[in-house]
């Protein structure tokens, strides 16, 4: 009997040991429509790549991920194809998806003893179904536990906010297919919206303006790169310009063109537009009590679309709040989910409002 005892003492110290042990990693990933952001927990972000897939057809084989496939993009011969697996910010080709999660939880993470736990964010607005794809896609990817956040709540905690403090606090998430508007208190959403006009809206603004007033068809990707380049959408006096590449709609030769950043003004007025009604939306139903705060801590602005020259001088002279952008605004929401995933590690799978989830288990 005693050495019954004393092997069942031993197996104890040896469980408490390997419970010890950090055999699961934690993971959070911005699955955005335009890039994919991978945080693990100690590391930081560790993968950013674009959400591209380029696909065999003849095979139905994976050829190239990320960065790869972006670059074979408008490259491909008729047996490649070039895939943006998520549309607005949702999953629209759930086979490519969950390959694309596949390869972002492997390259994150390496060889496990035991698979990862992953929270992923999702847009404010999406529905049970589309909650229900993303999750069953990482599972299948190799997830251990799944849990779902919202964006601007993840952007809020990215940026340093401390979302448990009772004061309003006004978040605007600007990505690549949706734009999240939120005001957090006490670590919950108050009022959110959001609206599937991003930074890929803005993109096609541009390449038909330039089809529009100069005559010439461009793609998405010289688009992106005029907007990054020149892009403003704000009165200035120092006036940039780019030379653009394309085909003229009229010859089909090629063509270029001189564009200056005064133009981007008018380029990216109609989504920009769109957007800013959203916000003044968001605010006009926000409480009374809350304004107060949102006027004393500002809007914080998160995403790459809020990198675009002047967004933040506009909203602020339409709203009349104060307006920052976040330091490294593009990694704000992976970085957020990696906190959350680190502070709230009991919380049930498949979670999106942390402070129900939290007022449940008291």
């Amino acid at each position: 009997m005693a050495k019954v005892g004393g092997a069942r003492g031993i197996f104890a110290r040896i469980k408490k040991w390997i419970s010890g042990l950090n055999l699961r990693r934690n993971v959070g990933i911005d699955l955005g429509t335009v890039n994919t952001l991978v945080y693990v927990e100690g590391k930081g972000v560790v993968l950013k790549e674009p959400s591209v897939v380029a696909v065999d057809k003849t095979t139905d084989q994976i050829v190239a991920v990320g960065n790869e496939a972006q670059a074979l993009i408008g490259r491909t011969p008729a047996n490649l194809e070039t895939i943006r697996p998520l549309r607005d910010g949702v999953i629209s080709q759930y086979d490519v998806t969950l390959r694309m999660l596949q390869y972002c939880i492997r390259n994150a993470c390496g060889h496990m003893l035991l698979p990862p736990r992953v929270m992923i964010c999702v847009p404010s607005g999406v529905t049970e179904v589309e909650e229900r794809a993303v999750v069953d896609a990482a599972r299948e990817a190799g997830a251990g536990k799944v849990y779902l956040m919202e964006e601007p709540v993840a952007a809020a905690l990215g940026a340093g906010v401390d979302i448990d403090a009772p004061v309003g606090r006004m978040i605007i998430d600007i990505g690549g297919g949706t734009t999240d508007i939120a005001v957090i208190s006490m670590g919950g959403v108050v009022v959110s919206e959001s609206v599937r006009i991003a930074g890929e809206k803005l993109d096609d603004a541009i390449a038909r303006y330039v089809k529009r007033e100069h005559g010439v068809l461009i793609g998405i990707q010289t688009a992106e790169l005029i907007k990054q380049r020149i892009g403003a959408l704000y009165t200035h006096k120092q006036v940039r310009s780019v030379e653009v590449r394309g085909r003229s709609a009229q010859t089909g030769l090629p063509q270029t063109v001189t564009l200056s950043s005064k133009e981007m003004l008018e380029a990216m007025a109609e989504p920009v537009s769109a957007i800013l009604d959203v916000v003044c939306s968001v605010i006009e139903r926000t409480p009374p009590e809350l304004l107060g705060d949102i006027l004393k801590y500002g809007i914080i602005m998160t995403g790459g679309g809020s990198m675009v020259n002047g967004f933040d001088k506009l909203i602020c002279k339409v709203t009349g709040v104060p307006v920052r952008v976040a330091e490294d605004p593009v990694c704000c929401v992976a970085k957020g989910t990696g906190i959350a995933l680190r502070n709230y590690k009991q919380l049930p799978e498949g979670t999106i409002n942390l402070a129900r989830a939290r007022r449940d288990r008291l």
